[in-house]
């Protein structure tokens, strides 16, 4: 049984682990479909993260003894093989004004900046939470050769739909302006989060994969104006 902590009056940690692992983050996310399909009156939200689940309702409509019964009841979660059949393409323009970091982050691991967005761009990516900032995808694959410890002098603003490396993470930024340590190598056109979707504002969610495709400046550009105009500009391409 997962370890269950209390979070104020309407709040429960559900704790399936204590490390990273796609594993765990697999069986976050089925519990947290499985208890949303209950349809539990009194549940406000039910919040993935990397290793735990965060579950918010209304102790007067929902007991947390009873909401704790249900919990067990599920355990452990059916895990499917993936939460959905098939990835993201995600478009990105790495370096120069976009990507400042690119090249600090090849001198640091001995590559050169093309080889740098070769491996990251190689690479197929998991979305373990959503966080930190509306639409921020904290994203598990990068390639061991392109770890790259978080700065030690974190910008107080960092451009808005930035591409971002942070230890053995990479990260997509939503259309704002955030706080942040990590390295930026690049920057997409893609909303990760637009409340003019109003069926869908957050566009990628846990458990979601994403493959990133290099892309000129002048399609960095034109995909920029169509997402200005409420395009999607990430593609959903299907599993082979």
């Amino acid at each position: 049984m997962p370890r269950l902590l209390d979070a104020g009056d309407g709040g429960l940690v559900v704790e399936l682990g204590s490390a990273i692992s796609e594993r765990t983050n697999r069986l976050v996310i089925a519990l947290g479909d499985a208890l949303g399909g209950l349809a539990l009156a009194g549940i406000i939200e039910i919040v993935p993260t990397y290793r735990s689940l965060l579950i918010l309702f209304d102790p007067l409509a929902l007991p947390r003894a009873t909401l704790r019964d249900e919990i067990g009841k599920l355990w452990p979660p059916r895990l499917a093989a993936s939460k959905r059949e098939g990835y993201w393409r995600v478009p990105v323009l790495y370096g120069g004004e976009h990507g400042v970091d690119l090249e600090g982050v090849a001198r640091t691991h001995k590559l050169m900046p093309e080889e740098v967005v070769a491996l990251h761009s190689g690479a197929e990516y998991r979305v373990y939470m959503i966080g930190f900032a509306p639409g921020f995808a904290y994203l598990g694959g990068l390639p061991e050769a392109i770890h790259t410890s978080r700065r030690t002098d974190p910008r107080l603003k960092t451009p808005p739909r930035s591409i971002s490396i942070g230890g053995q993470q990479t990260a997509i930024s939503p259309p704002l302006e955030i706080p942040s340590g990590w390295h930026l190598i690049g920057r997409t056109p893609v909303r990760s989060y637009d409340p003019r979707r109003t069926e869908k504002p957050f566009l990628f969610a846990a458990g979601d994969i994403i493959r990133f495709t290099p892309v000129t400046p002048g399609d960095y550009r034109d995909m920029c104006a169509l997402a200005e105009a409420g395009a999607e500009v990430a593609s959903w391409e299907a599993a082979r």
